[in-house]
């Protein structure tokens, strides 16, 4: 009898033991999601970045290249088509290929600089514009003429710091 009481006994013991406890599932649960809001934070400056870096300075280059090839059809003698505006006009006010223009993007100049919105349409100065594009023309001799683009993001996404842009550079020569 004793023996079969002394089995019990140990048979209950282990039983109590067995299993985990609600502290113990409480402290696992509070250490993953710990470890979740690390992995969280970390996503969303990848994501971030991401769209920055990525989707962003894409469309600078695309918006770059979009503004070298307007100006390319140009002829090399024009001084008066208006590029600011899409599809060029004739206008005589416009600047055409003369020589001149910055690559300051903070600094536009009337005539060499035009913004266009997220899908990017033109638009005015003072509108909903997302990005900024400058340009510069350069006399090189003669008959050569360099044309420098700079496409600005208005903004970024996520941190701050550099704004994602794209600067791109053709020659035109004259007869072509």
């Amino acid at each position: 009898m004793r023996l079969h009481r002394l089995l019990r006994n140990d048979s209950h013991k282990r039983n109590s033991q067995a299993g985990i406890s609600l502290i113990e599932t409480m402290i696992a649960l509070a250490l993953l999601l710990i470890a979740a809001a690390g992995i969280m934070t970390m996503a969303t400056v990848a994501m971030s970045t991401t769209e920055t870096q990525g989707h962003l300075a894409a469309r600078t280059a695309e918006y770059a290249q979009d503004k070298m090839e307007q100006l390319l059809a140009l002829q090399y003698p024009d001084t008066q088509t208006d590029t600011t505006v899409f599809p060029s006009a004739i206008t005589g006010a416009g600047t055409g290929l003369t020589p001149g223009g910055s690559l300051n993007a903070n600094a536009p100049v009337v005539g060499y600089s035009d913004y266009v919105d997220k899908s990017g349409n033109p638009v005015a100065a003072g509108g909903n514009w997302q990005y900024v594009r400058v340009w510069q023309i350069t006399q090189l001799g003669a008959n050569m003429k360099q044309i420098s683009i700079l496409t600005q993001v208005r903004y970024g996404v996520g941190q701050a710091g550099v704004l994602p842009r794209s600067t791109i550079s053709c020659l035109k020569s004259f007869p072509f």
